[in-house]
C-alpha cells in the first residue's frame, strides 16, 4: 500500500446494538468542548407506538462526498479535505449561517461562545494521533465502527464490501454521505423533519449579533 495514499474516512453504524445510553453524545461534548444547547451528534427514536419496538438511531454529520454546505459557504470557510472530512476553517469564517440552513442534515450550528460554524469533524485531534473519535471508542456496544474507505484491510471497507447497508438520503441533492446504516434500520427522514436534531433553531437576529 502506498504511503501517500490519503484516507477517506467513514463511519459504519450498527443502530440495532444502540441502548440510548447517551454516551457517544456526553464523550463527544466533553472531547470537543460544545456548548450546552447545542450537540455534534445524538441519538433520535422511532418506534415505540401501537407495540413497535423502540428503535434508536445515533446521527451525525454525515461527511458527505457532495456536501451542501461547502457550496453554501460564500468565502470557503467550509471545505472537504483530502481525508474526506468536512472541515471548517475558523479564520475564515464569517457566522453568516450559510452552511447551516444548507445542511439537510441538520448537523450544523453556530457556536455561540466562538461565533463560528460548528459540527462533527470525527475528532481529527485524535485521528492525529492514531485514536478513534471519542463516539466510536466510547460506545459500550460497539455500535460504530470508524475507519478509511481507502484501505481494503479497514473494518468499515470491509463491511461496506460485505454488509447490506444504507445510507440517509437527502432531498433535491445527491449529498453521496460517508455514514453507513445495517440495513434494517428504520431510517428517519431528517431532512423532511421540522425540527432538525444538531442544533437549536434561532432568530435571524441571532446572526446578526
Amino acid at each position: 500500500m502506498s504511503s501517500n495514499r490519503n484516507p477517506k474516512y467513514a463511519l459504519v453504524i450498527n443502530s440495532a446494538r444502540c441502548i440510548d445510553c447517551k454516551a457517544c453524545t456526553i464523550a463527544c461534548k466533553v472531547e470537543n468542548n460544545v456548548p450546552d444547547g447545542y450537540w455534534r451528534n445524538w441519538i433520535r427514536h422511532t418506534g415505540g407506538a401501537s407495540g413497535r419496538r423502540t428503535h434508536f438511531q445515533p446521527g451525525q454529520c454525515m461527511q458527505c462526498d457532495n456536501p451542501s454546505c461547502v457550496a453554501a459557504c460564500p468565502v470557503d470557510a467550509t471545505f472537504k479535505g483530502k481525508d474526506g472530512i468536512v472541515r471548517i476553517d475558523a479564520t475564515k469564517c464569517i457566522g453568516c449561517g450559510n452552511c447551516v440552513t444548507a445542511c439537510p442534515y441538520g448537523a450544523r450550528f453556530r457556536n455561540p461562545v466562538s461565533r463560528v460554524a460548528d459540527k462533527c469533524d470525527f475528532c481529527r485531534h485524535r485521528l492525529a494521533v492514531g485514536e478513534e473519535p471519542a463516539c466510536v471508542q466510547t460506545c459500550p456496544t460497539r455500535a460504530r465502527a470508524f475507519g478509511d474507505l481507502n484501505d481494503p484491510e479497514s473494518t468499515v471497507s470491509k463491511m461496506v464490501r460485505k454488509e447490506k447497508l444504507v445510507q440517509v438520503p437527502a432531498p433535491h441533492i445527491d449529498t453521496r454521505p460517508n455514514l453507513y446504516y445495517f440495513v434494517g434500520t428504520p431510517l428517519l427522514d431528517w431532512a423532511r423533519e421540522p425540527s432538525l436534531p444538531g442544533h437549536v433553531h434561532m432568530s435571524l437576529n441571532f446572526w446578526k449579533e
